[in-house]
């Protein structure tokens, strides 16, 4: 025993340097102490490092400091002393190290640029300011030029060029006109960085004279006007389309560097017509999220506090309906220094170590220096205390005079840090900074927290006596904080008294008294209760208190959580509140609170205003309380209770509740006992020893409880040993080295008698050892130190009290803490089952190396790379977890064709174990993604150019592309399919030989030795020569008339598919009719009731004798298509058998099938031959027949069910991964 405490002093003393070495005294923010302790100086106040001032006024540089005794000030400027004293325009404030320069009265700011630097001094160290840097602002005027007005053409880019003067800070740059109304800017025409005013495209609404550049200089106030630019545009038909040309950046990379945390933008402005889009993405990566905005219509991306990681290659693809174009900018964030960990103010005692740490980290790394006092550590005096040591000075055995000012600068080539921080040694008695004689109230059965501020160097021991002559206090019942505070977690009445604090040191001693009041809490002994009052009637709360006889109490009513209305129907009362004339308004809920210094209760009640009865009717109500309470029988574990049931308020009684208060332990507050019929007023209680019964009765009906019945009279039960032992005893360590035993401590009433105490008692597992014991109070946690790792203990828990033991309690089973396991599963091997999944197998690990519970395995993998793409990539590890003791896994969602690495780690209640060695396994080959885009452009009579991006995941080596089109005609039938395969190195394909003005469907994918992938489609139509449109013309019209017949015949001019009409009558006759030479019979005996006889006969004959079958049916244009662009399609117009020559029509450029591949079909008008009355045929005003031959045809495409949609811009946007 005595060598582990040895060995635990040992520990201590080791912790105790760390300590010392890491962290030093911690001086209290105390203004009289600080008044008295001397100090190094400190720098509190300093102007900019880059200070722009304004040239018309006082240069003001700020320097002040802080130190005991007060620091001199003193000023270099550009490295040499500068004297004050010497220029009559320089000044410094009193108490102060402030400079005003005086330029108002005759100085110029510009003799005083430099770069100056202020040094504050006492008698214990030097601190420095930064270097601050002092320029005045400038804002030169416009060198005078001649403009030469812009002659543009419509359609044509355009550059305006600013070219701003350089001023000091630069200016901000903006267009206006001579109105001074600011230019309206547009994804056309837009400002750039640069200041310039870019046109993608001229308009002629573009033409004005007064394009007015402006260059407003902030810090002086002033605008510079350029003189204005003016800008003709002339037009030329037709105005030439143009692709997409980048006007600023130019060419097709350029590079840029930027500092970390700063706002990184990058611009491109594009010309062409139609005006192109832009459109931002980072190759190889992401966007960085929730940083990134665009602007000025996304011609600029910015990304705001950027970092090492955003560093990479940008692009921007402008695009328009013609092409494209694209630029990259090559981003290289550098990192002027930052912090890590700067030196902090040390305050030791003679004799103590410390350490001073400066470390900064940016791009590059920066140069870490240290000066003492100011001057560089290398040439000021030695201290044989100091030793440097790069980033850190290590200080051992320091002297008061080690006391002096250490500047640490970290510096880089985009700029530097500079801190000051001081070594203070002090040797102080200890002083105690709580006032003498505090007096501390607090309320029974709260924590209570007697404050010792204290201050020393060395820093003092604290202890804490009660009473004058009092023993130092100690226990369980004390909390004793490191600020010197001595806690009473649960203060009782006889704590009050006088407590003594003394903090002691090597150089002296010192104590001080404070006191504690413990005061009854305060009780509401009569609450208010719910009330029903008719309209007009008086109310009245009660609110009886009871409270500490040194407490003043205040009594507060509110309603709805709220003040009182200001009505004098409320009358407030000592203890009670009456409202008289009830009106509805004064329904709610009032609560009486009551409040001391000290503490705070409140209870409340529900009004409930309702109108009066019109007529006399029963009233129900709860039932009144019970009374005449009387106990009998009294014995040591029971008692006879009896009582006179109340009125029942024409409700009745259902059941009656016992309460009882104990007295002795939790007075005031009231614990259900149990319950009885209605019909029953005697019952058997049964008791607990050591409690001060007092009983009530509440009666309840179907309305509600009654108020409780007036208290019984008192009952004492006799003590006796505890009847059970604490619950939930429970065994857990929380470090390798110790045993955390809880359980759920007894109630008051469970104590069955006075000093209620628990004896604890463990011993290991299945080792023969012995029960080690240990009896503690007022506590439910007890803490073993120096346990062996992870072994079982056998624990128990057992309640006693003055008067004896509880019974034997059971014993439970726990574990001291738990450390990380000590080595990794062995034998790992992977089984790769298909390009996405692989299984994983290893050998558990020996149980006694797990040193916890063993709660499962990790596997850890991550993709190393991609084996068709090598790219650099961000690796991300993924993490499954396999609970129990299990030996195998599965690896699902893998990417194919991919070297992955992995390892297993063995997991316990405290963390996770080493790794087993990285085990690397690759997956096959799979099918590719679909190809990135497909792009079809340069349409001719015969010819298409395809354009595509490879596979975003190629998933293997490529083998080749395949290519399958079909032509769709008219009716969106398809053609015969056409396939082609292209080698995998080709980008683009020129497919010639096609059919002019015709619509083709491709589908294109991509390849790999395991198949093909997923296909993307596109539509395109090959253009036809323009050709002048033929206008039908009828001429050279014949007749020839018979007995039953007539012969009519003419000459026909212009386009197939055409409808004729023959016009007859009867002659002198005013009617007229026209029929279709495709008439039906039902018609034609139409036409013989308002004709002739013998005409209607001839035309009959005429008819019978020239049809040469049934008309066939024509098709009908799509449902979907706008008949003002479709063109029409119409019946051959010969009298023999018709034919149709849709197929070889060209499709309307413009028109596209329905993105769900769907056709909606119509109803067909067929042949009036072939259906007698047709039920579409139907007469003009002028007798004229109308009817349509329609039909319509689908078919389905021949493979694949992809839309014919061309991709949209984000579908494009999503590609480029």
């Amino acid at each position: 025993m005595m060598k582990k405490k040895s060995v635990s002093a040992r520990k201590a003393s080791l912790v105790l340097f760390l300590c010392q070495m890491i962290s030093a005294l911690d001086v209290p923010l105390d203004s009289k102490l600080l008044e008295e302790l001397s100090q190094p100086p400190t720098i509190t106040q300093q102007s900019p490092k880059d200070y722009i001032v304004d040239p018309r006024e006082n240069i003001v540089i700020q320097c002040e400091a802080k130190g005991k005794p007060p620091p001199s000030f003193s000023w270099t400027r550009n490295g040499t002393h500068f004297d004050i004293d010497k220029d009559a325009q320089v000044t410094m404030k009193p108490n102060s190290g402030t400079l005003v320069i005086n330029i108002m009265n005759g100085g110029k700011a510009e003799a005083y640029e430099g770069v100056y630097q202020c040094t504050a001094r006492n008698e214990r160290g030097a601190a420095i300011s930064n270097n601050i840097v002092i320029r005045p602002s400038r804002s030169p005027l416009w060198t005078k030029e001649k403009l030469e007005p812009n002659h543009v053409r419509e359609g044509d880019s355009l550059v305006l060029h600013c070219r701003p003067p350089v001023g000091l800070p630069p200016p901000i740059i903006f267009w206006m006109d001579n109105a001074f109304q600011r230019l309206p800017q547009s994804e056309r025409v837009s400002q750039g960085l640069n200041g310039d005013l870019y046109f993608s495209n001229v308009q002629p609404e573009d033409t004005r004279e007064d394009y007015i550049c402006y260059a407003r200089f902030n810090h002086t106030q002033t605008i510079q006007q350029k003189q204005p630019i003016s800008v003709k545009v002339f037009s030329t038909k037709p105005v030439t389309e143009r692709q997409p040309v980048l006007l600023t950046p130019t060419g097709s990379t350029s590079t840029k560097v930027e500092l970390r945390g700063n706002v990184l933008l990058l611009e491109c402005i594009a010309a062409g017509l139609p005006t192109p889009v832009i459109r931002w993405i980072k190759e190889g990566g992401e966007l960085p999220a929730n940083r990134t905005f665009f602007e000025n219509f996304k011609k600029t991306l910015k990304i705001i506090d950027v970092s090492e990681a955003d560093s990479g290659n940008y692009k921007c693809i402008a695009r328009n309906r013609l092409g494209s174009a694209h630029h990259v900018i090559s981003v290289t964030v550098k990192a002027a220094p930052y912090w890590i960990t700067a030196p902090r103010n040390l305050v030791l005692s003679p004799g103590e170590d410390g350490t001073l740490i400066c470390r900064a980290n940016g791009n590059p790394k920066p140069n870490i220096s240290w000066l003492a006092n100011g001057v560089p550590i290398a040439i000021a005096p030695e201290d044989p205390s100091r030793k440097v040591d790069g980033d850190t000075i290590i200080f051992s055995h320091v002297q008061e005079r080690s006391s002096s000012v250490y500047q640490c600068n970290a510096s880089n080539e985009y700029g530097y840090l500079l801190a000051n921080a001081f070594v203070n040694v002090l040797a102080e008695p200890p002083r105690i900074l709580t006032p003498a004689n505090k007096l501390y109230q607090v309320i029974a059965d709260s924590p209570a927290l007697l404050d010792c501020a204290y201050f020393g160097s060395p820093k003092p021991e604290i202890e804490w006596f009660k009473g004058v002559k009092g023993s130092i206090l100690r226990g369980n019942e004390y909390v004793f904080h490191d600020n010197g505070t001595l806690e009473i977690p649960v203060a009782q009445k006889d704590s009050t008294g006088t407590y003594t604090c003394v903090a002691r040191n090597e150089l002296g001693k010192i104590q001080n008294e404070v006191h504690l009041e413990v005061k009854d809490p305060t009780m509401i002994i009569k609450q208010p209760e719910y009330k029903v009052i008719q309209r007009y009637g008086q109310v009245s709360f009660e609110c009886v208190i009871k409270h500490d006889s040194t407490l003043l109490p205040t009594i507060i009513w509110l309603k709805d959580n709220d003040e009182l209305p200001d009505d004098e129907r409320f009358l407030v009362g000592k203890d009670n509140l009456t409202i008289m004339n009830v009106t509805d308004k004064d329904d709610g809920t009032y609560t009486c609170i009551v409040n001391t210094t000290l503490d705070s209760v409140s209870a409340s009640a529900v009004l409930t205003v309702v109108a009066a009865p019109p007529t006399p009717a029963i009233i129900y109500a709860r039932p009144n309380p019970p009374f005449d309470l009387e106990l009998t029988g009294q014995l040591e574990r029971s008692v006879e209770l009896s009582w006179i049931p109340g009125d029942e308020n024409n409700s009745p009684i259902t059941n009656f509740v016992i309460e009882y208060e104990d007295g002795l332990h939790e007075p005031g507050v009231w614990h259900y006992q149990t319950e009885v019929p209605g019909t029953q007023t005697t019952v058997q209680l049964k008791l607990s020893p050591y409690v001060n019964y007092s009983f009530r009765v509440i009666a309840v009906n179907e309305i509600g409880r009654s108020q409780p019945s007036e208290p019984s009279e008192q009952y004492l039960t006799k003590s006796a040993n505890p009847d059970e032992n604490p619950s939930n005893v429970q065994g857990i360590g929380s470090e390798p080295d110790n045993l955390v035993i809880t359980w759920e401590s007894l109630k008051g009433f469970q104590s069955n008698g006075p000093g209620l105490q628990y004896k604890v008692s463990w011993r290991q597992k299945d080792v023969d050892d012995e029960w080690t014991s240990v009896i503690v109070a007022n506590v439910s946690k007890y803490i073993v130190s120096g346990t062996p790792t992870f072994v079982p203990y056998e624990i128990k828990v057992q309640a006693l009290n003055d008067l004896g033991y509880a019974p034997e309690p059971s014993e439970v089973i726990g574990h001291s803490g738990e450390d990380l396991p000590m080595v990794a599963p062995g034998n790992v091997q992977v089984h790769v089952i298909n390009s996405t999944l692989a299984k994983v197998h290893w050998d558990t690990v020996p149980l006694k190396t797990v040193r916890g519970h063993l709660q499962g395995y990790k596997v850890y993998y991550w993709k190393v790379q991609s084996l068709s793409i090598r790219s650099r990539r961000h690796v991300e590890k993924k993490i499954l977890t396999f609970r129990g003791n299990k030996t195998f896994g599965m690896l699902p969602g893998l990417e194919p064709y991919s070297s992955y690495k992995l390892n297993v780690r063995v997991v316990n209640g405290k963390g996770e174990g080493p790794a087993s060695p990285d085990k690397v396994f690759k997956t096959p080959e799979g099918v590719p993604s679909s190809p990135s885009f497909l792009r079809i452009t340069n349409p001719t009579l015969d010819s298409l150019t395809l354009e595509w991006g490879s596979p975003t995941h190629p998933n293997g080596v490529l083998t080749s592309y395949i290519l399958k089109f079909q032509p769709i005609n008219n009716t969106h039938e398809l053609g015969p399919l056409v396939e082609i395969r292209i080698p995998a190195n080709e980008s683009s394909l020129i497919l010639k030989n096609l059919n002019y003005s015709t619509r083709y469907k491709f589908y294109f994918n991509a390849q790999t030795s395991v198949g093909s992938g997923s296909q993307i489609t596109e539509e395109a139509i090959t253009i036809m020569d323009e050709v002048q449109p033929l206008y039908p013309r009828i001429r050279n019209v014949t007749t020839a008339a018979a007995e039953t017949y007539a012969n009519i015949s003419w000459e026909y001019e212009g386009p197939d598919h055409a409808n004729f009409y023959v016009e007859y009558g009867v002659a002198g006759t005013m009617a007229s009719r026209q029929v279709d030479i495709a008439t039906q019979g039902w018609f034609i005996g139409l036409m013989c009731a308002v004709a002739l006889l013998i005409l209607i006969l001839l035309i009959v004959c005429f008819i019978r004798r020239n049809k040469g079958g049934k008309y066939p049916v024509k098709e009908k244009e799509d449902a979907h298509a706008d008949p003002e662009i479709q063109p029409m399609k119409e019946d051959d117009g010969t009298f023999g058998e018709y034919s149709d020559a849709e197929d070889h029509k060209p499709l309307k450029k413009g028109s596209r099938t329905p993105s769900d591949r769907t056709v909606k079909k119509e109803d067909s008008d067929d042949s009036l031959v072939d259906y007698g009355e047709g039920v579409n045929g139907q007469f003009n005003e002028d007798g004229s027949f109308i009817g349509q031959y329609s039909g319509k045809k689908e078919k389905e495409p021949a493979e694949g069910n992809e839309s014919s949609e061309a991709p949209s811009p984000v579908n494009a946007m999503n590609s480029f991964v």
